[in-house]
């Protein structure tokens, strides 16, 4: 099987070859180049020119007599990764610098350079993950259905994004509950630390990325293929960010216990108070859906769920559903809308 050609120190702008000699002369200091050739199975040629590389990185010393010595990795490494974060830290303000350049542009421009019209389901797609690649604090989305571009399971964008500290806020429309595998994304994405919330009808697919761009899908074409358009900085940018925020206000948190399904011999109720089963099952339920729906998304039959809320009602000492949503909502089984921080506050956490 042919060897591996990548380099942990890729990163920092090393290949194979320059980390396979720096990681030898590690535990060989005041080393030939002669040996290191046999040792690598490198032609010397190769070898002198990864160590000319190498000095020149200040990552191997070289003596008068030509003798090689790694310099300590804490120092020399650490230098080149403080270099990259200096200049990863110029590159993000020259962003900051060319975005507020692009929109004083824009502020001047015709609408067709304010708005992009989109066509076909890959044109779509990929839009849709640029839009997300471009955020640099928040994404917030409308979800609906059906998905025509990228269902929720297959948005590579977003565990990246929320890996470099983006936040991530969706309003899932109430019908989408009912589609196949959406709990079970959904709880996925609160175990990430996506804030989800549930509205008895979203308005619109939609997807912001901060307030620089905003990608709505539109209605398939006469021809048969979707459209959408991709929208920069505008006064319709600044009222869709404004109906994404009234809309978020008004929904209902969506909170799912646990990072996956449940089975049914574990279900039993604790003694201490409902199980994260029970908690689905009370969210989901505060959430709009019907019994049927709710048990098929959990993967429980019609009559456990019942005899699950049978327990919580016995639990809570009421005797109707509605008292049961409320006392789950006091007692701390399910989160208020009320106890959520709203993220527009300058005070919010």
């Amino acid at each position: 099987m042919e060897e591996s050609r990548s380099s942990m120190l890729d990163v920092l702008g090393l290949g194979p070859d320059d980390e396979r000699v720096y990681r030898e002369l590690l535990g060989r200091p005041d080393c030939p180049a002669a040996p290191l050739s046999d040792l690598l199975a490198m032609t010397r040629p190769l070898v002198d020119e990864v160590l000319c590389r190498l000095v020149g990185w200040g990552l191997v010393i070289r003596s008068a007599d030509d003798r090689f010595t790694a310099a300590p990795p804490a120092v020399a490494l650490g230098a080149l990764i403080g270099q990259r974060r200096d200049g990863l830290r110029m590159a993000e303000q020259a962003l900051v610098t060319f975005a507020e350049e692009h929109r004083a542009a824009m502020t001047g421009s015709s609408i067709s350079d304010l708005i992009e019209v989109v066509t076909g389901v890959d044109a779509i797609r990929h839009r849709f993950l640029q839009v997300q690649q471009a955020a640099r604090s928040q994404v917030r989305s409308f979800i609906t259905a059906p998905f025509v571009a990228v269902p929720p399971d297959e948005n590579s964008a977003e565990p990246v994004a929320l890996g470099r500290g983006v936040r991530f806020r969706a309003v899932l429309d109430r019908a989408v509950l009912a589609e196949p595998g959406i709990v079970a994304d959904a709880i996925e994405s609160l175990r990430n630390g996506v804030q989800l919330r549930v509205a008895d009808q979203v308005p619109m697919k939609l997807v912001l990325a901060d307030a620089d761009l905003g990608l709505v899908p539109l209605a398939v074409t006469p021809a048969g293929d979707p459209g959408a358009v991709l929208l920069h900085r505008s006064g319709l940018l600044d009222a869709l960010d404004a109906l994404f925020e009234t809309v978020w206000r008004t929904a209902h948190p969506l909170e799912l216990a646990g990072t996956g399904r449940e089975a049914e011999p574990t279900v039993e109720l604790g003694p201490e108070g409902p199980t994260d089963l029970d908690r689905k099952i009370l969210a989901l339920l505060l959430a709009g859906l019907t019994d049927p729906t709710a048990a098929t998304q959990l993967g429980l039959s019609p009559r456990t769920l019942h005899r699950r809320l049978r327990h919580l009602m016995d639990l809570a000492g009421v005797r109707t559903r509605m008292q049961l949503g409320g006392h789950a909502v006091r007692h701390g089984w399910v989160e208020p809308q009320s106890a959520r921080p709203d993220p527009t506050r300058p005070d919010a956490a």
